[in-house]
């Protein structure tokens, strides 16, 4: 028998190392429902440019997968989700609010100085009121959770339907 990626050429598909959530449902439970309360009153394109941002920073393909898709099911263009990597070099596709999201993410995301920089925290408070900015440190919090989750097990991307997860 032959597999589809056989016929196709493509290297064989990894099997996840460990389907976490099945093994400890209460956990994931719980991260659902951060991730319901987190979300709540963003703009969910905002979320998932956020969302696919900090998912590319920690190599989840999973996740990465995951939001790409539900960026596009949500009206994301194709161009910036491609140029989301180098956003910094093409500013002219986001909306500053959106600059001020993605570099908050990628402070948040990465953090080798072991804080986030003053200037990083007043760009975003200045695009985003108390109770969304704290949503949007939800959010991010909340994507690096699940992308530990799927790095670590080795979950396997490509098989997701957007909004078959909707939380």
């Amino acid at each position: 028998m032959t597999t589809t990626n056989e016929a196709t050429g493509y290297a064989p598909e990894e099997p996840a190392r460990l389907n976490w959530y099945k093994h400890a449902p209460e956990v994931y439970k719980a991260m659902v429902a951060l991730e319901i309360a987190s979300k709540k009153g963003l703009d969910p394109v905002l979320v998932e440019l956020v969302k696919s941002r900090a998912s590319q920073l920690n190599n989840c393909a999973f996740c990465l997968d995951m939001h790409a898709k539900d960026a596009l099911a949500a009206g994301e263009r194709v161009e910036r989700l491609v140029q989301l990597s180098a956003w910094r070099e093409s500013r002219h596709f986001y909306t500053e609010k959106e600059l001020a999201a993605l570099e908050l993410t990628e402070s948040v995301t990465v953090l080798t100085d072991g804080f986030v920089p003053d200037e990083v925290y007043a760009t975003a408070a200045g695009h985003f009121e108390d109770a969304e900015l704290v949503q949007l440190i939800a959010v991010i919090t909340t994507i690096n959770a699940w992308n530990r989750f799927g790095v670590t097990c080795r979950l396997v991307p490509g098989h997701y339907k957007p909004g078959s997860l909707a939380h």
